[in-house]
């Protein structure tokens, strides 16, 4: 989605770094956009644990590129700093065993941090290779943002309908939470259909609940919506 002048994922890799992936840290919107790069499995850890990343898709995704991370780190790949050049297949995949069982600890509530790390360790399993661990974290990423969109695609219809009994007038819709593309990759899930809406020109106005205690709607929620020029108001949540 877009920020600024650009378009972001809210996980995304740059060509040519391969030891490295990039997420936005949620703990300073909406005052401030900054972007963390992590290199290790640790680092994702404690990004996850943090809640710098959150919304349970996107900390899937985030896990996925973590156990890519520890293998990275334990084959002793070219200038990764501290790895073991020196360890056994099997010593390499005990050690990414184990980071993986740590990184299912980070967030015990979010079934996808589960579902994605057992995903990566099957594929480790199978195929130990950089690359097919690569091919693999971007594939779950890449599919993550395509089940999103196919959301707002389904969604879609129900605006509309909405937007054609009021003659055109403005769609008004409550969210608590947060559920865009910040908590999934991109396009969101509950509001991947108002994106879409608002794109195809249809009038829509989100009221926007706080959510406390953690506040994701005030500081998450309204700041997509605003960013990406969506009508909205925040409320309190016993408005």
């Amino acid at each position: 989605m877009k920020v600024g002048d650009k378009y972001y994922r809210s996980v995304w890799q740059d060509e040519g770094d391969p030891g490295s992936v990039h997420v936005i840290d949620q703990r300073k919107l909406p005052f401030s956009f900054e972007v963390m790069t992590l290199r290790s499995v640790a680092e994702v850890y404690d990004a996850i644990r943090d809640m710098a990343v959150r919304g349970a898709p996107l900390i899937g995704a985030v896990a996925a590129w973590g156990v890519y991370l520890s293998f990275v780190e334990h084959i002793g790949a070219p200038g990764r700093k501290g790895s073991n050049e020196h360890g056994s297949g099997r010593d390499v995949y005990t050690s990414v065993m184990n980071d993986a069982e740590r990184l299912r600890s980070a967030r015990p509530t979010a079934v996808n941090l589960a579902w994605a790390v057992d995903y990566m360790t099957t594929v480790l399993k199978n195929y130990p290779d950089v690359t097919v661990l690569r091919r693999a974290a971007e594939g779950l990423c890449d599919e993550e943002a395509e089940r999103s969109r196919l959301i707002g695609e389904h969604g879609l219809p129900l605006i509309e309908a909405i937007s054609s009994k009021k003659g055109g007038d403005a769609v008004n819709i409550l969210t608590h939470c947060n559920a865009g593309w910040l908590a999934c990759v991109d396009f969101g899930t509950a509001l991947a259909p108002v994106y879409l809406a608002h794109e195809k020109g249809i009038k829509v106005h989100v009221w926007v609940d706080e959510t406390r205690p953690r506040n994701q709607g005030s500081r998450l929620t309204a700041w997509e919506l605003v960013n990406h020029g969506v009508p909205c108001t925040l409320i309190t949540d016993n408005a």
